[in-house]
């Protein structure tokens, strides 16, 4: 399994470089943007609303400098040779890559996410099949994820703070009892 250790990340005024102006590039950079990512654009060409909430656009072609300074690289162009090239440089560089449509350019792929308040479930393949983790996060998100899901986070985050107040690790404290009363409360 080449993408078997998720985790997620703090990209909170993390520098994310972005080559690629384009759709997808746009949905891309939206999971960014809700992040918190300051986000530098490079195309020849950006659409309009990706330009406006970019930290930074460059109106022109990639180039090996454009790494300089950032944390994280994403390509989204439909050049599959500047996609190659951007992940080669990065990776040579020791800057984790995602290159859309193309594993193979890959030092992480984005899994499909769903969100309700704090709960974040990621549904991902391996890469084997993007429409699949889509089809089972849509599922997940109107099946599970209910209303209440967002009530029950906060229930659980008040309890664990008032353990740590009392200066009482969780990892010690049996949770099934509680979260199931949270569920029944707030489903």
């Amino acid at each position: 399994m080449a993408f078997g250790y998720p985790v997620m990340l703090d990209l909170t005024d993390v520098p994310v470089l972005l080559v690629g102006g384009g759709n997808i590039a746009s949905r891309k950079a939206d999971g960014l943007f809700q992040a918190g990512a300051r986000v530098t654009v490079v195309a020849p060409w950006v659409q309009p609303e990706l330009a406006t909430r970019a930290f930074e656009v460059r109106l022109r072609a990639y180039e090996a400098i454009d790494l300089d300074g950032h944390q994280l690289v994403m390509t989204a162009t439909d050049v599959p040779e500047v996609n190659t090239q951007v992940a080669i440089d990065a990776r040579a560089r020791g800057m984790w890559v995602n290159s859309a449509d193309d594993p193979a350019n890959c030092s992480f792929i984005l899994p499909a996410l769903t969100r309700r308040g704090p709960v974040v479930v990621a549904v991902g393949t391996d890469g084997a099949s993007p429409a699949l983790a889509r089809h089972l996060r849509d599922r997940i998100s109107t099946e599970i994820l209910t209303p209440g899901t967002e009530a029950v986070a906060a229930e659980m985050a008040r309890q664990r703070a008032e353990f740590h107040a009392q200066g009482i690790s969780t990892e010690t404290v049996e949770w099934s009892g509680r979260l199931k009363e949270a569920l029944e409360r707030f489903s």
